[in-house]
């Protein structure tokens, strides 16, 4: 006899794959606003397990969510985000680096592609992935395959990119559900949770971080950089959010919502703190 899982497919989930260490992800990760749990996915590799509200409550879809939680992610900052996600009806992939166009692939829960074969190009050579071997397995994910579900698409992605570095922990798997995922990931020893400390605790908390580990993301020492890198991530934050709101896009609104939080933060800090 069918269970309702069974009919319906997996619910709704994501794993974000940033090419950083957790210390410089958790740094950035809370202004999210979403609680995740953080851990270690490789040597260059951590993985953020997000709780999932947004797409639960049904405000936007998974794929549209985590695009622009990727996309917040990664502008600005010196590593690359790679946003796995799954549905009942679909499962795939974005990829986002820098100020670029996020680029990705979809494939129905039947393992049919349908996504665009220059994406995956694309995405292997920003990603530095072997423009031979690497780019022949990849394309492989995107020809018809009647014996692989939108599941075994996803696990020859991650076997792809085992070879820069990629180890998901055990529990950590496409397809299941979010809070078995979460489960799993806060049983790792270094595994911490991520939610959003308040804004007084945000600012507060830049006296006390190293910055040297945090990139371009995080240039809390004050002075003419760290102005001008606020005043940029608001001025990116703001036509994010206008395009979020012109394709009703709650994932797109809250890329733009971080930049903007960020860039104000990072204002609010340097006239606080002026350089001695």
């Amino acid at each position: 006899m069918s269970t309702e899982a069974d009919r319906t497919g997996p619910a709704p989930g994501a794993l974000l794959l940033c090419r950083a260490s957790p210390a410089s992800v958790a740094s950035v990760a809370h202004l999210l606003r979403e609680p995740m749990q953080l851990t270690r996915a490789g040597d260059e590799w951590s993985a953020l397990v997000p709780e999932g509200r947004p797409w639960r409550d049904g405000a936007d879809p998974v794929d549209r969510v985590v695009t622009g939680w990727a996309t917040a992610l990664a502008v600005g900052a010196p590593w690359p985000v790679l946003a796995l996600w799954w549905d009942s009806e679909h499962a795939g992939f974005t990829f986002a680096s820098g100020f670029r166009r996020p680029v990705g692939f979809v494939w129905l829960a039947s393992g049919v592609p349908a996504g665009e074969d220059e994406a995956m190009r694309t995405f292997a050579a920003r990603l530095g992935l072997d423009p031979v071997l690497d780019v022949q397995a990849l394309g492989q994910l995107t020809e018809p395959d009647s014996a692989a579900d939108a599941g075994a698409r996803l696990r020859g992605l991650l076997a792809v990119l085992a070879r820069v570095g990629v180890s998901l922990p055990a529990g950590l798997a496409p397809g299941e559900p979010a809070d078995r995922l979460r489960e799993a990931a806060a049983r790792r020893p270094d595994s911490v949770p991520v939610e959003w400390p308040g804004w007084r605790e945000a600012v507060g908390a830049r006296d006390t971080v190293d910055h040297s580990r945090l990139g371009p993301w995080m240039p809390w020492t004050g002075g003419p950089r760290a102005r001008a890198l606020a005043i940029a991530q608001v001025a990116a934050g703001i036509p994010l959010i206008a395009r979020g709101l012109r394709r009703r896009s709650g994932g797109w609104v809250t890329a733009g919502a971080l930049l903007l939080a960020h860039g104000a933060l990072g204002l609010a800090y340097t006239l606080t703190h002026p350089p001695d």
